[in-house]
This record gives structure tokens, sequence and C-alpha cells, in this order.
């Protein structure tokens, strides 16, 4: 009983039925992809060949790390040093299909001490470095670009009413609650910024919202941008640690589980 509430609780994927069917029978070669670090890998498809990319293991802070801001106790402390590892993304790109994917990471703190004399509280901030396992399924017969950064804040925000339509009937919907809701969120600020849109991008003037831009997409995603979207950990790392030996300890490692095919074209998979 412990070994299989072992398994249940710390693998959250499986190898698909028919991939697993695959490699057993030497169709296709099981492997990994070890990255980190860095916000940017590439996992290199062979020529003549395509990946089954079925899961992952995600190290969001190495073996984790803490900081302890002072200030007075009136003062409501919100270590933002920290609270850049709240919310991290996973993304893969194969040339023609984007996928993103979107962990909260837990932030702790606790007061650490209180000195009445000077009335100043020390509090801790620590992050929750436990590993996550996602299933995915992802195939690609070139290479993959993964990009992995921290989010803390969007750039802008736009709200309004939603009428009401077949899509967004009243009473079950906010369509026509009179309630101004979040319709327009953009994470960067960059030239090309990437702005997520709802209700939905299909036939989004069915709900009266005004023109949309360039940027618009139907999907929450951060783009790279130094001062709102996605950040390269190690480059926030090395600004707060100023220690490069301990970068490595502090990061995230990401580790992919796929399958190759030595094969153009794709079989039908389960």
């Amino acid at each position: 009983m412990p070994a299989f509430f072992f398994k249940f609780t710390i693998m959250s994927w499986s190898i698909p039925a028919q991939v697993e069917k695959d490699i057993i029978a030497g169709k296709a070669t099981y492997r990994t992809f070890q990255t980190g670090m860095g916000g940017q890998s590439i996992l290199t498809i062979p020529p003549n060949s395509y990946a089954v990319i079925f899961g992952y293991d995600f190290s969001p802070a190495g073996g984790g790390f803490s900081r302890t801001d002072v200030a007075a106790f009136s003062t409501r402390l919100n270590d933002v040093i920290v609270r850049w590892f709240e919310t991290q993304q996973i993304s893969f790109y194969t040339g023609t299909d984007f996928y993103p994917f979107i962990h909260h990471i837990n932030v702790e703190s606790s007061v650490a001490s209180f000195q009445q004399s000077d009335s100043l509280v020390s509090q801790i901030w620590s992050i929750d470095n436990t590993p996550i396992a996602r299933q995915v399924y992802i195939t690609s017969s070139n290479d993959v670009a993964i990009t992995v950064g921290l989010l803390l804040a969007t750039n802008s925000n736009q709200n309004n009413a939603i009428p009401v339509t077949n899509k967004t009937p009243s009473g079950l919907t906010y369509g026509g609650s009179g309630q101004n809701i979040l319709t327009y969120s953009r994470f960067s600020p960059g030239t090309l910024p990437q702005g997520f849109t709802q209700p939905s991008l299909k036939e989004y003037a069915d709900y009266n919202l005004g023109a949309l831009g360039l940027e618009a997409t139907d999907q929450a995603y951060a783009a790279p941008d130094p001062n709102f979207g996605l950040l390269d950990p190690t480059v926030h790392l090395s600004s707060i640690l100023q220690d490069s030996e301990a970068e490595a300890a502090c990061n995230y490692f990401l580790c992919l589980h796929y399958a190759l095919y030595q094969s153009t074209t794709p079989e039908t998979r389960g």
C-alpha cells in the first residue's frame, strides 16, 4: 500500500498507452531532456524524426530560498523580489503550434521577531519549491523552443460590461449583469505586446467591446519583457543573490519526458 500511495501522490503523468507500446516494440525510443536556469532552451529533433512530449517535471526554485525584510510594525510588508516567483510560465513552440503552461508557486511568510523598543518587525519570505509534474501531449517534427520565465504584473487591464448574447446568457454568465469585468489584459509593454482578450477572440464583435489590436490573443500568456512580462529566472536571481554559486541551488530545472520516432510521418497514437 505505501508504494502505490507514493506513486499516486508524486506522479501526475504517465506514458500514453500507444506510445508505451511503440517504445516496447522498438518503434520509438524513450528520451529525457533536462534543462534549467537560463530562460530559453531548444529541444533538437533529428532529421526524418518526430517527438511526442508526454510529460515534464518542473522544479520551480531548486532547493528554495528565503528572504528577510525589516520594517516598521505599521508598514505592510510585501516582498516584490520573492513575489516574482509566485507565477511562472513554461511554454513550448514547435514552429506551428504554441503551448503555454502557467504555474502558481506558493510564497510563505512569517514574522520572525518583533523589537518593541524601535517598533520594528522582521518578516521571512520563503518559496515553496515542491516539484511539479504535468501531463502533456505535444508532437513535433521540428525543433521545439522551450521558454521559462517569471511573471509579476500586468502592464494594462481593461474592464467592460458583457452584453447578453447566445453565448453569454443572463443569470448563467456575466452577460447582462452590469458588472465591468476584466476583458483585456496585457502582460508586456513591448512593441508587439500580447493582449489576452475575453470573453473570446473569435466573434469578439458580438460583445460590442470595441476594436481589437493586432496583439489580441485568446490565451493568457506572457511574452519576455524586462519590466512586466517574462523575466529570465537567472537574471533575477543574479541581481538579488549576487552569488553565482547559489544560482544553481535556487534556480528552476525542467525535465521533459518524450518518445523519439525515427519516422517522417506520424502514426496514429492513442
